[in-house]
């Protein structure tokens, strides 16, 4: 079951994305996909390889510039179209300050291999938000105790399980004290094992409330833990709903093809 009994109806847009659109050498990959993620909400991004999922994640937070469309993050516009119809960015300063709200979980960790976990997690604060050592380091403690690695505190990452890596980057994303993190396929790099240490790690982010969007082929995480699931295919957004009726009552015959293959 969901891991939340928040009503989605009630609680406030935290991410609206409207008619997003970006191409790559003239090759659209996404086609006016638009999405609402609710605060405290759990939503799993499904679908084939291929079919613009982790691009639209990506657009999310300005990791790809799209085209056209419209991006507002708790009330603050990120991007939305000019005159022309064409994409036009918040100014810097205000684009950093958006940004800030939103951690991003990547395939590949992404950890700083010269520095050590301890250090990993506080570089940013210290950097970005100008916060003393002193400052940050209870804090990452307890975010080192909330994903189990308080021993690998002055660990290198060379010396950690693909597992342990993932949790690190988990801590570091959430040393920035978002309010939405962002997943793209946590888990793909990872054996079955480690998969689980990680997916209880998000399981409980969810239980705390922590909206979330995650790209995802782990189809017992988006049926357990997700409110809402997202399947994509051809760049398209075919269908967003509620966890249990999506695989449940589900009718779309892609959809269902897809389903049956991956359960």
């Amino acid at each position: 079951m969901p891991s939340t009994t928040l009503d989605f109806t009630q609680a406030g847009v935290m991410v609206q994305a409207r008619n997003i659109r970006k191409a790559f050498s003239g090759t659209e990959v996404l086609k006016g996909v638009s999405l609402d993620i609710h605060k405290g909400e759990v939503v799993a991004v499904i679908g084939p390889s291929g079919s613009g999922k982790s691009t639209f994640l990506r657009c999310l937070n300005h990791l790809e510039v799209i085209d056209s469309g419209s991006v507002v993050v708790g009330g603050a516009t990120l991007v939305q179209n000019n005159a022309q119809g064409v994409a036009q960015y918040a100014p810097d300063a205000e684009l950093r300050a958006i940004l800030r709200r939103m951690g991003m979980v990547f395939q590949s960790f992404n950890l700083f291999p010269h520095l050590t976990v301890l250090e990993n997690i506080i570089e940013a604060p210290m950097i970005v938000k100008g916060l003393t050592r002193d400052q940050i380091m209870p804090k990452a403690q307890e975010l080192l105790r909330k994903v189990g690695l308080s021993e690998k505190a002055d660990a290198y990452p060379a010396r950690l399980s693909g597992g342990q890596k993932q949790r690190v980057a988990i801590a570091r994303a959430l040393a920035m004290e978002p309010d939405i993190m962002l997943f793209d396929e946590p888990t793909s790099a990872l054996d079955p094992e480690l998969t689980g240490e990680v997916l209880r790690t998000m399981r409980e982010l969810a239980e705390e409330h922590m909206t979330m969007l995650v790209v995802t082929h782990e189809m017992g995480f988006a049926r357990e833990v997700a409110n809402t699931v997202v399947f994509m295919d051809q760049g398209e957004l075919i269908e967003a709903k509620q966890a249990r009726a999506f695989f449940e009552e589900c009718s779309h015959p892609r959809i269902r093809s897809f389903l049956e293959n991956m359960l």
